[in-house]
Order: structure tokens, then C-alpha cells, then sequence
């Protein structure tokens, strides 16, 4: 029995960060007003933590093809979030966050805060705090290795 109570609990937490991160990967929070994708906000948050940082290193980072970077990382240029310095094909470009790409990631995650914010309105004090601990504790957990590439850099 008790084993069936704590798989229901286990299906309900995967649930729940399934719909988080389809949430989060969407943009599925009914704000039309927001100006960036989580792609989008993802990349500018990695070269923000990694000024001079190549497309290939967030490819590996976040376990993608580097096509699929190039194509972001091109949006983001052409946005002017983003400006790439002098490089090579071979060596490629190293990236910088440009003071527009700063100021709509702030904003951006400054939106993201308020929601989580009003999410926990009804939370006390202790429920946020233990909320947050179970949360770091969950992220900072290995899971058991496996023979694929997840992509679970911490640098991503």
C-alpha cells in the first residue's frame, strides 16, 4: 500500500513539472505581451553568464544540434539582443549580450518572478521557504546514469 501512495505522489510531481516545463517551452502562460520565447530568453541568459561564448558551447551545453543554436542565436542578432565579435568559421564567433538584449531579459525575468510571486501570494513565509529547499534538492539530486546525452549541464 504504501508503495502505491508513494507512486501516485511520484506521477503527480512528474506531472506537474511536465506541465511546467510544457508552460515554460511554449510560452503557454496567457501573457501576449511577452516579448521573448524561452528559447529565446534561455540563450540570452547563457551568454549573459558567458560573455564571449561560441555557438558550439551552447549547443553542447544544451544538448542540441548546432544548427538549432545558430538559427536562435541568428534571431537574436538580427532582434539586436545579441552581437558577435571577430571569429572564424572554424573557431566561430564569441557572443555578447548587447544593452537591448540585457534589458529584455531583465524584463523578462522580472516578469517571470512577479508570477511566480503572485503564484505564492496565498504561500506563507515557511511554505516558500520549504518549497524552495525541495526544489533545490530535486534539482541537485543525480539521477541514476543512463547511455543517452540528456543535456543536464549545469552551465545550460
Amino acid at each position: 500500500m504504501q508503495h502505491e501512495v508513494r507512486s501516485a505522489a511520484v506521477e503527480a510531481v512528474h506531472d506537474q513539472l511536465v506541465q511546467i516545463v510544457r508552460q515554460l517551452v511554449t510560452g503557454d502562460r496567457g501573457d501576449p505581451d511577452r516579448q521573448i520565447s524561452f528559447a529565446q530568453q534561455s540563450l540570452l541568459a547563457f551568454v549573459a553568464r558567458n560573455p564571449g561564448c561560441r555557438a558550439t558551447e551552447i549547443a553542447v551545453a544544451f544538448a542540441v544540434h548546432r544548427s538549432t543554436v545558430s538559427r536562435q542565436v541568428r534571431g537574436c542578432v538580427e532582434s539586436g539582443w545579441i552581437e558577435s565579435g571577430a571569429g572564424s568559421v572554424r573557431t566561430g564567433y564569441p557572443l555578447e549580450l548587447t544593452d537591448a538584449g540585457r534589458r529584455v531579459l531583465d524584463a523578462t525575468a522580472s516578469k517571470d518572478r512577479d508570477e511566480v510571486g503572485v503564484r505564492l501570494s496565498a504561500w506563507s513565509q515557511g511554505e516558500v521557504e520549504d518549497f524552495a529547499r525541495a526544489l533545490t534538492r530535486f534539482a541537485q539530486t543525480t539521477p541514476p546514469p543512463t547511455h543517452e546525452t540528456t543535456g543536464d549541464s549545469p552551465h545550460a
